[in-house]
Formats: structure tokens, sequence, C-alpha cells
């Protein structure tokens, strides 16, 4: 990424002797430090709008709640067109009643916030949302994901955020985890010897497919850019009821995706450092959910990386394809080390609940510097999705990145009335 920023972490005792930064890409680190003085560097504090909407992705999760807990952050607005659904949150954000808008569009008129958390999960109305905020003056925007719904809608935002200078950060949490970015440090040390190939699933559940490669699937996809590198180009092929999907499997996705298709997804992706991934999602898998991330497959061993939960990572040692007579077992990877207990909880619970990625935000905006998970990898993520549906539409073939068509490929590949699925 070519960022710099550090987070200053409070803890009550600190091991100068173990690793002290973590990697987040290029030049970006992780500083843990014990001395508290530094964790209160002098930053203004922000004022933050909220913009959600009660029955269309209300506030994704705790994007707007995590503001109360900010010692760098004063909320000034919310909004929401439900009428009961702004009552609560007018009640939730301890804010007065005149400080509650129907229209987010008056809000950002006549608040002027710092800051503007877009947290609904629906993405259709990400867009708009984010180009009003942006025109109204802000300085940052933290969005819940999915991104955006298109690569052109993606391309607009990246243009407009860097002529205007504003730093948008999307809540792909997992990205700022500190075990991801130790787990990139000894990747790039080879401790896990050769990268083989890197394999990631989405939750397999009722929505797999389409629908889970766009809600859930950023998560991983976004996860495998990271330790792979840029991605050059993806060939795909999707499946309905195990047939290869046509142009009338075409539908409307819930949570307003726009166009999907399929209940069964198969993806490779090549990246530019030679290491291939893959991305499978299938219905009702019978996983259990278990399959939502990604394996890392070394010559030394396998890297197992569990999204969102805790501990977020396991390492099982040796050769991966041999057949080996001992018993091998999958380690737990801490902040402090492979095999260890995890000693730095409360950061693990920041990342958890969005206060370390709001932190970096707002360290970003003060530093002018680039947030951990910007509108770059945002727009990253849906070039990703977009790209599979692209890559089936021309028979599973290769499909080189940036694609060339920068809309939702699937409105002109299908032929009949869309229809919900």
């Amino acid at each position: 990424m070519g960022v710099e920023f550090i987070l200053f972490l409070y803890l009550s005792e600190f091991d100068m002797k173990r690793r002290t930064f973590f990697k987040l890409g290029g030049s970006s680190c992780f500083a843990l430090a014990a001395n508290r003085s530094l964790a209160n560097l002098p930053q203004a504090k922000r004022s933050v709008c909220i913009i959600g909407h009660t029955g269309r992705g209300n506030y994704g999760h705790g994007l707007d709640t995590v503001w109360l807990r900010s010692p760098k952050a004063n909320i000034i607005g919310v909004a929401d067109p439900d009428r009961n659904g702004l009552g609560n949150a007018i009640s939730r954000l301890k804010l007065p009643k005149d400080r509650g808008f129907n229209d987010y569009r008056k809000m950002l008129s006549e608040m002027r916030p710092d800051v503007v958390a877009v947290c609904p999960r629906q993405p259709d109305q990400h867009f708009e949302m984010c180009s009003e905020a942006i025109k109204s003056g802000v300085k940052g925007i933290y969005i819940e994901k999915p991104f955006v719904r298109t690569p052109v809608e993606a391309d607009t935002l990246k243009s407009l955020c860097k002529t205007s200078g504003v730093k948008m950060a999307v809540a792909h949490r997992n990205r700022y985890h500190p075990v991801i970015h130790l787990i990139k440090d000894f990747l790039d040390e080879g401790r896990f010897g050769k990268i083989l190939e890197i394999r990631g699933r989405g939750k397999g559940d009722h929505r797999g497919g389409g629908e889970d490669l766009w809600v859930l699937g950023t998560h991983v996809l976004d996860l495998m850019a990271y330790f792979g590198g840029p991605v050059e180009s993806c060939s795909a092929r999707c499946f309905v009821k195990g047939r290869l999907a046509n142009r009338n499997d075409v539908v409307k996705g819930n949570e307003n995706l726009g166009l999907i298709i399929g209940d069964e997804i198969h993806a490779r992706y090549w990246h530019s450092s030679g290491i291939a991934s893959y991305f499978d999602s299938i219905a009702n898998d019978e996983t259990q959910n278990h399959g939502f991330g990604l394996n890392i497959i070394g010559s030394k061993g396998v890297v197992r990386i569990f999204c969102d939960r805790d501990p977020v990572a396991y390492f099982q040692e040796g050769n991966p394809l041999s057949v080996s007579p001992d018993n091998r077992s999958w380690k737990p990877i801490a902040t402090n080390g492979i095999g260890m207990a995890e000693q730095n909880q409360g950061i693990i619970n920041g990342v958890q609940n969005h206060d370390i990625p709001v932190d970096d935000l707002l360290t970003a905006i003060e530093l002018n510097k680039a947030p951990v998970c910007s509108v770059n990898e945002g727009a990253q993520t849906v070039e990703l999705v977009h790209a599979v549906f692209y890559s089936h539409i021309q028979d599973g073939r290769e499909v080189m990145l940036p694609l060339k068509d920068r809309s939702n490929s699937l409105e002109s590949y299908s032929s009949v009335d869309i229809k919900s699925r």
C-alpha cells in the first residue's frame, strides 16, 4: 500500500524482546507499545454523522455505536428514513432529538461533519451516500461491506477520493487483525516454506454461490489479495443445481446486491507474485460454516484462517502433501506467536468491534495517509467478484484485470425477465 501509520494500543505489560511490528503491506506497521503517553498524540476530535436505514441494511455490524467508544470522535447527527428506526438510533447514540434526520443529504448539509459512517449493509445505497458525503466536504468515510455494486461505481469513488483527499475505509475488519499481519511476516520470511496455493471459501450456507461471494466472500477475497498480491486474471464457472448456469439463471440478489448467478461457484485467480488462489462456494455444503476463510498451503505447513473467529488462525506444521504417521496438531496463532495463548485479547476485541479500524481511519485523516483497508482495497474486492461472473459468461475463459466491462456484465448476458432469487 505504501502507507505508514501507527496504532498505539494500551497494554499493561510489554516484552520488548518479542516482535513489535506487524507489516501491513509495504511500509505500513502496527506498533504495540506500553507507553500510554504515546497513545495520546495530539489529534483533533472529529465530528461524526451516522447514516443508517432501518429495514434496508440497518446499521451494519455496530458501525454506528463504535464511535461512542472513540475518544477522538464526537457523534453530532444520525439519519434514517424509517421513523421508528430513527427514534431508536437517536436514543442509542445518545443524541438530542433535533440531531436526527429523515434525509441524510439534509444532515450532511446542515451538520457538515468531518467523518461519515455509511452503515447500511445493502450496497445499492452506498455509492450515492458516499458521493454526497464527499461533496459535502467530509474528511473521512467508514463504510460497511459489500463496498459498492459495480467496478464503475468503485472507479468513480476512487477518483472522487483522490481529487478531494477524502480517506475512505471499508469495514473488512479481518484486514486489521494483528495476527493476519504476523502471518504475512512469516510468509515473507519463508517460515511456511514455498507457497503452493491459497484456497478460500465462503460460508456455504443457503446463500452459497453468487450471494455468498458478495456478502461474505469479499472478506476472503480481500485477504487473498493481501497475501497473494495484485490479481492479474480470473477464470471461473458458476453452477445451478449441479449444472452449468446459463442466462436464464440470472437473478436479482438478496440485500439489493444487483444481478447474480449460481448457487455454486468455483474461481481461480492468478496473482502477479506467481501464486494461484481459489475461491469456492456451494450452497448448503454441510460444513456448518467452518469453511469461511482461507488456507495458505505452504511446503512446510498449512495456515488456516477463520474469518471473524477467535482465534483467527491456526498452523499445522509439516509437508501438506505427505502422509505422515505423526498425529499433526493444529496450533493457534496469537499476537505473541504460534502455539501461544493470546496475551493481547484487548487488541483482538478492538478489531472485532471496529474500534481499531475506526482509530486507523481517524489517524489516516490526521497524518494524511491511506487507511489500511482503503477505497482501493474495497474497489479490488468488487473487481474480483465481477471477474467471476465475467469469466463465466465467457465460457470460463481467463479474463484479465482490470476488466474491460466496468458495469455488471450479467445485465447484457441475460435475455429474459430477471426474477428475484
